[in-house]
């Protein structure tokens, strides 16, 4: 998959100005910058005027990922090898979310009981088994902090 994102620079310059195929090329780079862990609730929908519309859950999800955005435009168009976003646009659509989420997850934990930090962090984890057994050791640790204060 990195080879692909090493090419799609090149890729991008010999299509020319074709709205499809830029569009096809930011959702990927898209993609690939929010991560996995991140990708099942920011998912793009359209683009328009160098502004990327993504679908968000709700509010809660608009509010993490709209604190961000500028570290996710730059990786973005750091993928594409030039700067075809000038801003990312959040709008919460929880239906367009809920039809690309995958029917099984990927750890046993809700994906919304994680804070998102913890999903960022795990992202730089490229082993899946060792990412998941992060995840749920976190998540333990918090519900263990969690009752303490409680």
């Amino acid at each position: 998959m990195d080879s692909f994102f090493k090419t799609l620079p090149t890729v991008l310059r010999a299509a020319g100005e074709s709205p499809e195929v830029v569009e096809a090329a930011v959702f990927a780079a898209w993609k690939h910058a929010v991560g996995e862990g991140l990708r099942q609730h920011a998912v793009p929908t359209k683009l328009a005027h160098k502004t990327l519309i993504v679908a968000v859950a709700d509010a809660v999800w608009q509010k993490q990922l709209g604190a961000m955005k500028d570290q996710l435009l730059f990786r973005t168009n750091t993928l594409l090898g030039q700067p075809l976003l000038n801003q990312i646009e959040l709008r919460i659509e929880p239906q367009m979310v809920q039809r690309v989420a995958p029917k099984t997850a990927e750890v046993e934990i809700s994906s919304n009981e994680v804070p998102l930090e913890l999903w960022s962090a795990a992202n730089e984890i490229h082993d899946k088994e060792l990412r998941r057994s992060f995840l749920k050791a976190a998540m333990s640790a918090l519900q263990r902090s969690g009752k303490e204060t409680e």
